[in-house]
């Protein structure tokens, strides 16, 4: 099957879900600014051929190339919205996965137990916008899922994730913030 499976069913019946989330709308600014700026750029340049004692067949060509520029633009944009749209940050009483991937799907984790430090950031931008970055590093490795980019709600995704690592087992407050069970098939 082409589609991505839902990362809920990557989940193991034991485990119960904390927090599942998206990557901030914020990271497809840097997307928005460059599909419009090329759009821009290629209609300047198309407009700068076009003119008074231009060859008609150079006219056709430029015109049908300036089209198919901004059409591979727009598609690109659209592809890597569907990325972000499809991408999920799940926080479980055990692990952290990130599930990325339409073609390629992966799915990186990082169980809790392995967690020797959090580190929290935020950019002047990440406070306006409302996200921020976690740094989640373990003991001895590098694992697959150390760093997270854009996360929503960093305030209390961060307290939920200091709980469950540096807690006491049972008695932290993330477990209140527990999403509903899961309906298995």
């Amino acid at each position: 099957m082409l589609a991505p499976r839902e990362i809920d069913e990557y989940l193991l019946p034991t485990e119960r879900r904390v927090i599942r989330v998206r990557q901030h709308w914020a990271v497809m600014v840097k997307h928005i600014w460059q599909t419009a700026l090329f759009i821009i750029v290629v209609i300047g340049v198309e407009q700068l051929l076009d003119g008074p004692g231009v060859d008609p067949v150079l006219d056709v060509v430029v015109d049908n190339l300036a089209f198919y520029l901004v059409v591979v633009a727009v598609l690109r944009y659209t592809a890597l919205s569907i990325l972000w749209w499809i991408e999920r940050i799940v926080i479980t009483d055990k692990r952290v996965m990130i599930a990325q991937g339409i073609i390629v799907h992966n799915v990186g984790m990082m169980p809790l137990g392995k967690v020797t430090d959090l580190t929290f950031q935020r950019s002047l931008s990440g406070r306006m916008l409302g996200y921020g970055t976690m740094v989640v590093e373990s003991a001895g490795q590098i694992q697959a899922l150390n760093r997270i980019d854009y996360m929503p709600r960093p305030e209390e995704i961060y307290e939920a994730l200091s709980e469950l690592v540096f807690g006491e087992k049972g008695k932290t407050r993330a477990t209140g913030m527990l999403a509903k069970p899961r309906w298995r098939r």
